[in-house]
C-alpha cells in the first residue's frame, strides 16, 4: 500500500457514494461504519473498487469508539486526513415531519462530532440535506403554535439546530468550519439534488472561518455552468448519462398496468398541469388520477411526472414510483431503473447494489453524488498539498 495516499474514515457511509467521490479524487478509505445491513453488503462486495480487499466495514457507530474506528485504520489520533460522512437525515428533511434531536436520528450527528473530536483528522465533511438549514433544535407541532401558544422559543425558532446545535459542537472542539449548500447540478451530475455540507479545518486551513459562514463555493469552485457564461462547459442533461439504457435498462420497479396507461398520454417532459390543462383528460378523470391531491396546495409537480431527455433530473428520491414524487422514463411507460438511478447520481457500472429492488433504489436515493463527492475531495486533497506522508 502507497504511504502517500490521503486517508478517509467513513461514518455513514451508505451505498459509497461519498466515498467513491473521495477515492476518485485520491483519498484512501481505511473504514467504513454502516448499520443498514443490505448498505453492509453492499460496501463490502464493493470494496476492491476502492482499492481495497480487507476494508473494516463496521456496524451501529452508536456502539462503536474513536480507539476501535483508529485501530481498525491502523493510524493514531491526529494523523487521519479526512472523517467523512451523511448523520441520516430523515429528522431534518423539509419532505418529513421535522422530528429534529427529539428524533434518535437527528442526535446522530453528535456521534460523528464525538469520532472527530477524538480522531482529530486534519480535515472534516459532513453532509446533509437543505432542510438541516431551517430545523428548529427543538421541534412544536404546528398545531401548538400560533396566538393560543407561548411565543417559540429560542431553541425553537427556524435555524437554531445550526445556530444553537451543529456550529457550537464543532467550534468547541476547536475546527475551524465552511459550509453552505451546494447544487449537484454545477459539479457534474445531470440532477438539480441541492446539499448542506459542513467542511471543517483542525489547523484552520479553511479561507473562511466560522465568522464568515455560507461561501462554502469558494472552497469548492463549480464545474458546470447553466448559463455558459464563465467558460465551463454546460450542465448534464438525462440524455448525456442514461441515453443507452434506453432499450436495455435493468431491474426496475414497474407500475400497474392502469398507471402505465395513463403515462402513455403523458408527453416527455410534461405533468399532471399538462394533464390539468390538456383537452385528452376530462376533469372527472384529473381528479380521479391525482386523489386527494387534487384539491391540496402546492405544486404537486411530481404528480404523473415524466421526464425530459434535454433536461436534468430532479432529486432523485428513495422510490421512483411513489405519486408525489414521481420519475418516469423520458419515452417508456416505466420508472426509472436501478442502473439509470445509479448513473443519475454518478456511480460507475460496475458499482454493484446489495439486496431488493426497493432497497437498491433507496441506498441510490440516500447517497451523495459521486462527482459532487470528487469536487469535494479535489478540493481537499489541493488544500493538504504536498504533506510529509503517513506511513501506515
Amino acid at each position: 500500500m502507497s504511504n502517500n495516499r490521503l486517508t478517509n474514515i467513513s461514518l455513514f457511509s451508505g451505498a459509497g457514494g461519498l466515498d467513491i467521490g473521495l477515492h476518485q479524487a485520491g483519498f484512501l478509505t481505511k473504514v467504513c461504519v454502516e448499520n443498514d445491513s443490505h448498505c453492509h453488503v453492499t460496501l463490502e462486495t464493493n470494496q476492491h473498487m476502492l482499492g481495497r480487499e480487507d476494508m473494516p466495514v463496521l456496524g451501529d457507530i452508536t456502539k462503536l469508539s474513536p480507539s476501535v474506528l483508529l485501530e481498525y485504520s491502523g493510524l493514531r489520533p491526529g494523523e487521519v486526513d479526512l472523517v467523512s460522512g451523511g448523520p441520516p437525515c430523515q429528522a431534518f428533511s423539509t419532505a418529513g415531519h421535522r422530528g429534529s434531536v427529539s428524533d434518535p436520528r437527528g442526535r446522530l450527528f453528535l456521534d460523528f462530532v464525538k469520532m472527530v473530536e477524538s480522531i482529530k483528522p486534519r480535515f472534516f465533511v459532513m453532509e446533509n440535506v437543505r432542510g438541516l438549514r431551517s430545523a428548529a433544535l427543538k421541534h412544536r407541532p404546528l398545531n401548538q403554535r400560533g396566538n393560543d401558544f407561548p411565543d417559540l422559543s429560542e431553541e425553537e425558532e427556524p435555524g437554531s439546530m445550526l445556530d444553537l446545535g451543529i456550529l457550537p459542537e464543532f467550534q468547541r472542539i476547536g475546527y475551524q468550519v465552511v459550509w453552505g449548500v451546494l447544487n449537484a447540478l454545477d459539479y457534474g451530475t445531470a440532477q438539480d439534488r441541492e446539499r448542506i455540507l459542513f467542511i471543517g479545518s483542525r489547523d484552520g486551513e479553511l479561507p473562511t472561518g466560522m465568522e464568515d459562514l455560507l461561501d462554502l463555493s469558494s472552497v469548492v469552485p463549480p464545474t458546470y455552468s447553466r448559463d455558459l457564461s464563465d467558460g465551463r462547459p454546460p450542465v448534464k442533461l438525462l440524455r448525456d448519462v442514461i441515453w443507452d439504457l434506453e432499450d436495455d435498462p435493468g431491474p426496475f420497479m414497474p407500475y400497474s398496468p392502469n398507471r402505465a396507461k395513463v403515462f402513455e398520454r403523458i408527453p416527455e417532459g410534461q405533468n399532471w398541469r399538462w394533464m390539468r390543462d390538456s383537452d385528452d383528460f376530462s376533469q372527472q378523470e384529473l381528479e380521479d388520477f391525482m386523489g386527494g391531491a387534487y384539491t391540496s396546495t402546492g405544486g404537486r409537480v411530481g404528480f404523473w411526472r415524466r421526464l425530459s431527455w434535454d433536461k436534468w433530473s430532479p432529486t432523485l428520491t428513495t422510490s421512483p414510483v411513489q405519486k408525489a414524487t414521481g420519475l418516469c422514463h423520458p419515452t417508456k411507460h416505466r420508472p426509472l431503473s436501478v442502473r439509470e438511478y445509479a448513473r443519475i447520481q454518478g456511480f460507475p457500472d460496475y458499482w454493484t447494489f446489495s439486496g431488493p429492488v426497493a432497497s437498491q433504489y433507496r441506498q441510490i436515493g440516500n447517497a451523495v453524488p459521486v462527482e459532487l463527492a470528487a469536487n469535494v475531495g479535489k478540493a481537499l486533497a489541493a488544500l493538504i498539498g504536498a504533506r510529509e506522508p503517513v506511513s501506515v
